[in-house]
This record gives C-alpha cells, structure tokens and sequence, in this order.
C-alpha cells in the first residue's frame, strides 16, 4: 500500500470507529502481503512518520493516541493515577515525569515502560488499595489525590513537599471520606493536611 493509502485508513478508522491503535495482525489483513515484507513497510511508515510504534506489535498515527488508549495494550487490570491524574485534572501545578498505573499484577522485569507517550511506571498494590475506575482508566480527583499521597508515604515522601496542590477545595470531602478507610491512617493525615490549606 501506498504511504497516502495508509493515511486514509488510520484517518477511516478513527472516524468511523474511533480505533486508533493497531495490531500488526490487523495491518497485515489491511495490506494482503507477507509478514516479512509488512515488517518493512511498517520500519519504513515508522522512519516517514507516518504511524508510530507505541508496543510491541502495537502501531498507530502519531500525535493522537492517549495513555489511556494504550494503556490497556500494556497492562489491562492497569489504572492511571497519582500525579498524572492530578495534572490531568489541572489540580496540580507540576507535570508529571511518569505516569503512574495502579495495577494487581506484578509486572517483575518491566515495572517501568518507555512509550511514545512518556514513561509508565506500574505499581502493584494490594486489593484493599486496588480500585479500577468505574468508567476509563483515569482515576477520579479523590482517588488520585490518596494513590499519590499513599504512593508518596510508602515511598517516604512528604507529599506536601513534592507538589503544589491547586483548588483543594475540589476535592469532595464525602467521597475523600469512603476512599479514606481503604488507606493507612497516615494518608488519611496527609490528605487533610492538604485539603485544609
């Protein structure tokens, strides 16, 4: 296929069906070759550009993917949370050098990963901690805010010191409430220390 062919059906594709991230599986049935001569034409749309390797066998346009659309690809129990999530949520001044994923997997040899998008960093947390969002993959402003302090504490940070926390009024104090009694009492401590200001 022609570099403008493949324009159009990435362009199709997030239109029509707001897909945006393929597998070499999926191209390979769009481009009826080989696998080795796909593999060269994928390295070549790749050094043009075109479409961009965001995983292992995992390809999409450039500039459009989001890491909550590829963090399934990476981790599907994963979660974006803590700092990220704060920024995301313009309740924080500071952008973020990772995104931080809560997960109940244990990911041994590639606990961080260097992506297109920045670096996902997965932490393995206990179920009493482990809360996947109701809807997406990107945590709530009150579950964000205690993942990044419970984060913090356990790795002896004072959250106050790392950040500067914007609006604390947004924070729902009902929902901080519910979410509390899954933490350690010292994050519970923290929260109010942040929310008080």
């Amino acid at each position: 296929m022609k570099t403008l062919d493949w324009q159009r059906f990435f362009e199709v594709q997030r239109e029509r069906h707001g897909k945006v991230i393929f597998s070499v599986t999926e191209l390979a049935n769009v481009a009826p070759t080989t696998p080795g001569a796909l593999n060269v034409e994928l390295r070549r749309l790749v050094q043009s550009k075109v479409i961009c390797r965001y995983a292992h066998g995992k390809y999409g346009r450039p500039g459009i993917v989001t890491p909550e659309e590829l963090l399934p690809f990476l981790d599907s129990a994963a979660y974006i949370t803590g700092l990220h999530a704060l920024h995301r949520h313009n309740l924080v001044t500071q952008v973020p050098a990772e995104i931080t994923c809560f997960t109940n997997r244990r990911h041994n040899r590639s606990r961080r990963r260097a992506t297109p998008l920045g670096r996902f960093v997965f932490v393995c947390v206990g179920p009493r901690i482990y809360a996947h969002p109701a809807r997406g993959k990107l945590a709530s402003p009150e579950q964000a805010l205690c993942d990044f302090i419970y984060w913090s504490c356990r790795s002896s940070l004072a959250p106050e010191s790392l950040v500067t926390f914007l609006h604390p009024e947004k924070f729902q104090s009902r929902k901080l409430k519910a979410l509390l009694a899954r933490y350690p009492s010292t994050v519970a401590e923290a929260v109010r220390r942040v929310t008080a200001d």
